[in-house]
C-alpha cells in the first residue's frame, strides 16, 4: 500500500493531489525550485525538498534530482501530475531503479503512445478510425511533399514528438509545403531534440473531443465520456465542457468504444486521455493519446462523481477501480475555464508579477482548483496557468449562467489575467449556441 507519495510538480496540480493524498491518509512531499519557496504546494505538503534554482531544466525536468528527493525522504510513490515529467518514459524506469511506484502508465506504454506518428500507426492496425495521412515517420521536406499530395492539400505537418502546439504547421498547397515543413521541424527539434514529422489532411472547421479513460492492473477499462477542448488558442485549450453539444448519444458510445479500443490495444493502465477531432459532418478521427492526468479532469469528475487522483493512486498500488462503466453515469453539464496570467490583446503574452488582491468565488456547483494566495508572486519561468474556474449545473445553459456570474465575482488584481477574455467567450452566441470550433478565437474572437 502507498503511504508516502512526492509529487514531482508544481502550482494547482500538486496542491490538488496534495489534498487527494490527505482524504486518503497518505502523507504528500512537494518538491520545489527556490522560485517557489512561498508557494501554496510548498506550504500544504507534509514534507518539502529544494531540488534547484528556477528555470524547469534544473528543478522540476531534473530527474535525478527527483528521484533523490524521493529516496532522501522515504517516499514509496511518485505523482508526476501533468507536464514537466509527466509523460517521459524514461523518468518511470527510473523511478522503478529505486523501487518507486510511479503513478501513470508503463513506461513501454508511453514510449508506444508518446510518438505520435507510431501512436498513428498502432490505432490503425487496430482498426480505430484516424486522420488519412502518413502511416511511417517523415524526416524529408521533399519527400514529404510527394505524401502531402496523395493525402490532399491542405495538410498539417505535426511534430511526431509534438504537444502545446509546437511543431504544427499548415500548408495550404505544394507551393508553401517545404517552407512549412521546414519551419515546423526545425521548432521541433528545438522543442523536443527529435526531426520526425508526420503528415495528415488538415480537417476544416473541426472540433476536439477526447474521452477520458481509467484502467487498472486486473484488464478493466472503463471510459468516463467526452469532454469538448474546442475553445483553443495558440492550438492550447481555453475552456473545456462535458458534455460536447457537438455530438450525438451514437457517435458518444462509438467514441467511447474505440477510445477503450485504443487502450486495450497498447494495455494502458491508470488514468488517460484518447483525443478526436470531429469534423463538421459529425465523422470522428484519432489524434493522440494523453499518457497521463489531464489539466481539465476535473471537468469528468463533476459530471461522474468520480475522483481521478485517487483512482489513480488506488490503481497504482494494485487496487480494482471502484465502479465498472454501469456505474458511470453523465449527470448534468460542466464547463471550465482556465484563467492565465496572459495579455490576450498581446497574442496572449505572459503576465507574471505580485497578486496584489484575489477573491475567488464559490458556492453550490463552483469549483476553483488553484495554487494562488494573496502576496504570491507568479514567476514568469513557468506556465501562465494560474487557475481553473469549474462549474457544474443540470444543463449548459444553467452551466453558461453560472460560470458567467462565477467569472464575474474573481477578482485578481496585480497582474493581467484573461478574466475578462473568458467572460466575452461566455457571452458570445456562437458559444452559447454550442458551436465554437477549433478556429473560434482566431476567426470569430479576432485574437
Amino acid at each position: 500500500m502507498i503511504s508516502k507519495v512526492l509529487i514531482a510538480n508544481r502550482g494547482e496540480i500538486a496542491v490538488r493531489i496534495i489534498r487527494a493524498c490527505r482524504n486518503m491518509g497518505i502523507r504528500s512531499v512537494a518538491v520545489y525550485s527556490r522560485e517557489d519557496e512561498k508557494s501554496l504546494h510548498v506550504q500544504l505538503a507534509d514534507q518539502r525538498v529544494c531540488i534547484g534554482e528556477g528555470p524547469a531544466r534544473n528543478s522540476y525536468l531534473n530527474m535525478e534530482r527527483i528521484i533523490m528527493a524521493a529516496v532522501k525522504v522515504g517516499a514509496d510513490a511518485v505523482h508526476p501530475g501533468f507536464g514537466f515529467l509527466s509523460e517521459n518514459s524514461e523518468f518511470v524506469r527510473k523511478c522503478e531503479e529505486y523501487g518507486l511506484t510511479f503513478i501513470g502508465p508503463a513506461a513501454d506504454v508511453i514510449d508506444k503512445m508518446g510518438n505520435k506518428s507510431q501512436a498513428r500507426a498502432t490505432m490503425m492496425d487496430a482498426g480505430v478510425p484516424v486522420v488519412p495521412g502518413t502511416k511511417e515517420p517523415v524526416y524529408d521536406a521533399k519527400a514529404g511533399l510527394e505524401l502531402a499530395k496523395d493525402i490532399g492539400f491542405p495538410v498539417m505537418i505535426k511534430a511526431s514528438s509534438g504537444g502545446g502546439g509546437k511543431g504544427m504547421r499548415v500548408a495550404e498547397s505544394a507551393d508553401e509545403f517545404e517552407f512549412q515543413f521546414n519551419i515546423a521541424q526545425q521548432e521541433s527539434a528545438n522543442a523536443f531534440g527529435d526531426d520526425t514529422m508526420y503528415i495528415e489532411r488538415f480537417v476544416i472547421n473541426p472540433r476536439h473531443v477526447e474521452i477520458q479513460i481509467m484502467a487498472d492492473t486486473h484488464g478493466n477499462i472503463v471510459a468516463l465520456g467526452e469532454r469538448d477542448c474546442s475553445v483553443q488558442r495558440n492550438h492550447q485549450k481555453l475552456i473545456e465542457e462535458s458534455p460536447s453539444p457537438a455530438i450525438d448519444a451514437h457517435t458518444r458510445q462509438k467514441m467511447n468504444e474505440y477510445a477503450i479500443l485504443a487502450a486495450k490495444t497498447v494495455g494502458y493502465t491508470n488514468a488517460g486521455t484518447i483525443e478526436f477531432i470531429v469534423d463538421p459532418k459529425g465523422g470522428f478521427y484519432f489524434m493522440e493519446m494523453n499518457t497521463r492526468i489531464q489539466v481539465e479532469h476535473g471537468v469528468t469528475e463533476m459530471v461522474t462523481g468520480t475522483d481521478l487522483i485517487i483512482e489513480q493512486i488506488r490503481v497504482a498500488q494494485g487496487d480494482v477501480l471502484s465502479f465498472t462503466q454501469e456505474d458511470v453515469t453523465i449527470r448534468g453539464h460542466a464547463i471550465e475555464c482556465r484563467i492565465n496570467a496572459e495579455i490576450p490583446s498581446k497574442n496572449f503574452m505572459p503576465s507574471p508579477g505580485v497578486v496584489s488582491h484575489m477573491h475567488l468565488p464559490a458556492g453550490n456547483g463552483v469549483r476553483v482548483d488553484t495554487a494562488l494566495y494573496t502576496g504570491y508572486r507568479i514567476p514568469s519561468e513557468y506556465d501562465s496557468m494560474i487557475a481553473k474556474v469549474i462549474v457544474h449545473a443540470p444543463d449548459r445553459a444553467s452551466a453558461l449562467r453560472k460560470m458567467s456570474s462565477a467569472l464575474d465575482e474573481m477578482v485578481i488584481l496585480g497582474v493581467e489575467t484573461n478574466l475578462d477574455f473568458q467572460y466575452q467567450i461566455m457571452k458570445h452566441p456562437v458559444f452559447a449556441a454550442g458551436e465554437a470550433d477549433t478556429g473560434f478565437v482566431e476567426n470569430i474572437m479576432k485574437m
